[in-house]
């Protein structure tokens, strides 16, 4: 505890010592920050725990870097758990269709101004190796504007290996590049652990125009001879990121192209918007068959908003069920998440859901609903999955985490990745009732009473909220370990949470 004392009065006399020399207050710096001056004087007297989020706005705003965090450092979560939130908390938007778009913005030689970028890890990692190969990035305001400008020439001698293999969207570079350069390298991508996850179905769609990729023991090996597409591409799967890849693939073919059994999931489309932005006519949005107009170049200074994120909303009506708390949730893309909603409903959740209006960028349709205290019953049927327009896969953990609180036994079926439905015995050792049939189906007995454990966080995204939010209900202190998959998907999640209500406590190790 001294140690970590004596870390954070350094810390905060670094942050101390840069608003001097930038000439401001404590209280022009907290209006920067969005907080108040008492926090500001807590955070340079060392009585304050940082987070990273908060870190990188200090240094943003400061124009310094306070602090370079090595990377065996641990963030922790310590949860005060059994209370019961209340208030507003507006949807954030999407981080996959975030990642998605910064590798489309390969595709444009001119000016590309992406607005309310989620600014968490999993974007972090690829505007890394963006800016390594040679693009300019910038972030340009509190709103999460970020302006990204090519360079004329991409230098892949240059690309940041580590930051490529912790995410799994480098793949997405396959597609937009493969009519700009003819040979080079990404490193295997990597992105949560959930079983083997193939890049088949990637390559095969690839070949269409001419691509090859080799594997070699660390990197795939990328050749390209652009090539006229003969016939429609059919997807062996109907992956979203194989889609996004073969949608980016043939924006820039100079030819239509049509792709069959495309996914019409809430990032792909977000895609085709943003590309219809470029000029690139796309026809059967929201559809499994899309006719791509390609053209041979693009050079156009653009902006596009990102639409809000499905998972995210989901996550804030996951919370506010297990822990039996009233909860307004704005800005929840509705054709993303209304048969998840009407799911919930036959179980007995009460919703109050507004009236339909568009996001920002004037495609996707929002609703704000909210969450009360109800009283849940076990599904009749099992709960599980489907590509859209079905329950969304990344939605399936938080169904089933509100399932530990439904009066019943229910059936969970995960079938689409190998290893994640085991996650949900972690929650065994929060007390509740977890029965492993195998490694794709659960029974979950509730309803839970849960009690406070000490966990290390899965190596997945879904399965370590999951945690986080049954550990909101525990009464007691919790507390959760390397939470790096959360902040690689969430931005200041616990810090939104702790405007709930929530006391979650941010901890460097």
């Amino acid at each position: 505890m001294k140690n970590d004392q004596a870390y954070l009065e350094k810390i905060g006399l670094l942050i101390q010592e840069a608003r001097v020399y930038r000439g401001m207050t404590q209280s022009e710096l907290a209006e920067k920050l969005k907080t108040s001056q008492s926090a500001v004087n807590r955070i340079e007297s060392g009585k304050q725990n940082l987070t990273l989020e908060m870190l990188t706005r200090i240094s943003e705003v400061l124009s310094s870097e306070i602090i370079s965090v090595n990377a065996n450092k641990k963030t922790n979560f310590r949860v005060h758990g059994g209370r019961k939130l209340s208030g507003t908390i507006e949807v954030k938007t999407s981080k996959n269709a975030a990642v998605g778009l910064l590798c489309a913005s390969l595709i444009n030689k001119g000016k590309t101004t992406l607005r309310r970028v989620a600014k968490i890890e999993e974007v972090n990692r690829i505007i890394e190796v963006l800016n390594s190969i040679g693009v300019k990035t910038r972030w340009l305001n509190e709103d999460n504007d970020l302006e990204i400008i090519p360079p004329e020439k991409l230098d892949f001698h240059n690309l940041d290996v580590q930051a490529a293999k912790r995410t799994r969207s480098i793949l997405m570079f396959l597609g937009p590049l493969l009519h700009q350069y003819n040979h080079f390298q990404i490193p295997f991508s990597g992105g949560c652990n959930l079983g083997k996850r193939t890049v088949e179905p990637h390559i095969a769609g690839l070949k269409h125009f001419g691509s090859k990729v080799d594997a070699s023991s660390d990197c795939y090996i990328v050749n390209n001879n652009p090539q006229k597409v003969l016939r429609p591409i059919l997807l062996t799967e109907r992956g979203d990121t194989t889609t996004e890849n073969i949608i980016m693939a043939a924006a820039l073919s100079g030819q239509k192209i049509t792709i069959r059994n495309a996914s019409p999931n809430y990032m792909v489309q977000d895609l085709c918007f943003f590309l219809e932005e470029l000029g690139i006519k796309i026809e059967g949005i929201g559809s499994t068959t899309l006719i791509i107009h390609g053209v041979n170049s693009v050079n156009k200074d653009v902006e596009y908003f990102v639409s809000e994120d499905p998972i995210e909303a989901i996550t804030f009506v996951a919370v506010a069920l297990t822990t039996g708390s009233k909860i307004t949730i704005k800005r929840m893309p509705a054709e993303f998440v209304e048969l998840e909603l009407a799911t919930l409903s036959q179980m007995g959740a009460i919703f109050d859901i507004s009236p339909e209006y568009y996001s920002r960028n004037k495609k996707t349709r929002l609703i704000d609903v909210t969450v009360h205290k109800s009283k849940l019953t076990a599904a009749k049927d099992k709960l599980h999955a489907m590509p859209f327009p079905g329950i969304n896969m990344d939605n399936l953990p938080f169904l089933g985490l509100i399932a530990t609180m439904a009066n019943g036994r229910t059936l969970v079926h995960d079938w689409s990745y190998e290893n994640r439905a085991i996650y949900f015995t972690e929650l065994s050792k929060l007390n509740a009732k977890i029965e492993l049939v195998d490694p794709h189906r659960v029974w979950i007995t509730g309803e839970t009473k849960w009690k406070p454990a000490d966990i290390v966080a899965p190596p997945a995204l879904r399965p370590s909220v999951v945690i986080l939010i049954a550990m909101l209900a525990a009464p007691g202190v919790s507390t959760l370990r390397d939470v790096y998959n959360i902040n690689r998907g969430y931005e200041d999640f616990a810090q939104r949470l702790n405007s709930l209500g929530a006391q979650i406590e941010t901890l460097l190790v």
